[in-house]
């Protein structure tokens, strides 16, 4: 557990950021520079423990703070078959977390997922379309969300994002550049249409949203625009120096897995112009931005 106190008093908003030792909990650390934030890691605080979720909420936060819970259970393919396990994380104790911050008068952010949706649609999901989950990570996260709305109905927001990568840890934009400095060619699939999210762009849509008075409910974190896996592939290749050439492109068939990927995975970012907030900016720019800031090497 990691605490960094700034300033006295009850004016000063305290926050507690759970799963703290993730790629987007990293970023949250930086995000939250120079504010009293509490952060905790897997190893400093199991979510599914009432008893614990309750201690730590009740000690950390009053009225007018804030938690933001980014643990989660993310092995997609692994929930096919852990899917109590991911359960227990993603849905139960993504509730714990809301009811005890309810009880403290504290607001709660929830990070979700793209995959509360089925992908079958061709235009945006607006945050308010109905979920529809095709694997046991979208479920567990589906309910999730509905527990957390439940539990803290006007203090919690969630924060739907996808196509994560960022400084810290392993995704896919390191593991393409790992692959260009080992391949001649890398096949990458046209057929999955989503937005690539850089994780720093999205902690500090986080502190917009709670630094605003936006209203309680659901906004979609995502980076603009839109882009299948081979137009990601091809721009970390052309950014980090590479020949996107070698990009190949091949469909979903050629990469069957345990859980099944939305095809189109674009979110809609309308709650955010009705809380007078930007959306993030184009997705594009955003990658661009990771390699000026060299937050991307290989994994």
């Amino acid at each position: 557990m990691v605490g960094a106190t700034q300033g006295q008093g009850s004016a000063v908003t305290r926050y507690l950021v759970t799963g703290a030792g993730g790629m987007l909990g990293t970023d949250l650390r930086a995000a939250l520079e120079g504010r009293d934030a509490t952060f905790v890691a897997r190893a400093d605080l199991d979510i599914t423990d009432p008893a614990a979720v309750d201690a730590l909420v009740a000690a950390q936060l009053a009225t007018g703070d804030v938690v933001i819970n980014a643990a989660a259970y993310t092995a997609v393919d692994d929930a096919e078959s852990h899917e109590d396990e991911a359960h227990a994380i993603n849905a139960v104790g993504a509730g714990l977390v809301a009811a005890a911050a309810a009880r403290s008068g504290a607001r709660v952010v929830q990070i979700s997922t793209d995959y509360v949706f089925d992908g079958t649609a061709t235009t945006p999901y607006a945050e308010g379309a109905p979920r529809h989950p095709m694997s046991a990570y979208g479920r567990t996260k589906a309910e999730g969300e509905e527990r957390v709305l439940a539990a803290n109905p006007d203090r919690a927001y969630v924060v739907r994002t996808a196509w994560l990568y960022g400084e810290h840890g392993p995704n896919f934009a390191k593991t393409m550049l790992r692959l260009a400095a080992e391949r001649p060619t890398v096949d990458v699939v046209t057929d999955q249409i989503g937005q690539p999210t850089w994780t720093r762009d999205l902690a500090e849509q986080i502190m917009r949203l709670l630094d605003s008075d936006a209203p309680a409910g659901i906004y979609h974190g995502t980076n603009g625009g839109t882009a299948s896996w081979f137009d990601f592939a091809r721009l970390i290749f052309e950014l980090g120096g590479y020949d996107p050439e070698s990009i190949r492109p091949t469909d979903s068939a050629s990469f069957v897995r345990p859980a099944p990927r939305p095809a189109y995975s674009v979110l809609g970012h309308d709650a955010w112009f009705g809380a007078g907030i930007d959306p993030l900016r184009d997705w594009r720019s955003a990658l661009r931005a990771a390699f000026a800031t060299k937050a991307l090497v290989p994994a």
